[in-house]
């Protein structure tokens, strides 16, 4: 028993090195593209991005070995360098952002922090939002309200996308609705306080599905995540363009005023 256990561990621990070795050595392009990114050519750059994207696609199919989780992390961390390069983004887009998300969801669904990323990276910068839904259609095949905790999130965001940057009004009512029953379960402050505001928005959707109301607080919704200032001022441009105010308070909240008729 004891020489079967050593196996095992050998085993595993080889299969662990193994990964972290695949893994590091699928992704020398990334590197080398924000090493060089001050000098190097649109085409250079471009070519970059095809080798990145035939890495991922890589990564999406080889055996894990039982460490899904740790390859989801590590791809998420060099997701975070290249949606960071913004010198790098400006010229070539972020179109890398859905095909790292592709394969994250599918190695670890229940990596909660990763779909709010998905949702600003591949619906605002990516302009992809049909692609954002659908790979949050396929996470929260894995999730329950109560696994991951707040995994009421995914819903949220997933609504967001429906009503901001598709416009159905209908499929963002559901998600909003969802988001409200499965944050009920919980009844800490953040959870109940989550549950009110989705369900208002779900409610205001069902009454108007083109009410102003509920794409300002559905913006306002983006601009609480503590996102970047190019995130924050296309939020503001937004609920500004449909009537609504952005006020800044002196504790560095924000106050939204909204328009006198929806």
């Amino acid at each position: 028993m004891l020489l079967l256990s050593r196996n095992a561990f050998a085993t595993s621990l080889v299969a662990c090195v193994c990964i972290l070795g695949v893994v590091l050595i699928q992704f020398p392009q990334l590197q080398k593209l924000i090493n060089s990114k001050k000098s190097a050519s649109l085409e250079t750059l471009e070519k970059e991005i095809k080798s990145e994207k035939l890495s991922l696609n890589f990564l999406q199919k080889m055996p894990s070995f039982g460490y899904d989780n740790f390859i989801g992390d590590l791809i998420y961390l060099n997701f975070l360098q290249y949606f960071g390069d913004d010198e790098v983004r400006d010229k070539t887009g972020y179109s890398l952002s859905p095909e790292y998300f592709e394969v994250i969801i599918e190695r670890d669904p229940r990596f909660l922090a990763v779909y709010r990323s998905l949702s600003i990276s591949t619906s605002l910068y990516a302009a992809m939002p049909e692609r954002a839904i659908a790979l949050s259609e396929k996470g929260l095949k894995s999730l329950s309200p109560w696994i991951p905790e707040k995994s009421y999130y995914v819903w949220r965001y997933k609504g967001i996308d429906e009503l901001l940057f598709l416009g159905n009004a209908q499929a963002a009512q559901k998600s909003f609705a969802t988001a409200a029953n499965w944050a009920s379960n919980f009844s800490d402050a953040e959870s109940q306080l989550i549950a009110n505001t989705s369900q208002r928005t779900a409610e205001f959707l069902s009454r108007n599905p083109n009410s102003k109301y509920a794409q300002i607080s559905t913006w306002a919704m983006v601009l609480n995540y503590q996102v970047d200032q190019r995130t924050r001022k296309r939020a503001i441009r937004a609920i500004e363009a449909l009537g609504g105010k952005v006020i800044t308070t002196p504790e560095g909240t924000n106050k939204i005023v909204f328009p006198p008729k929806d």
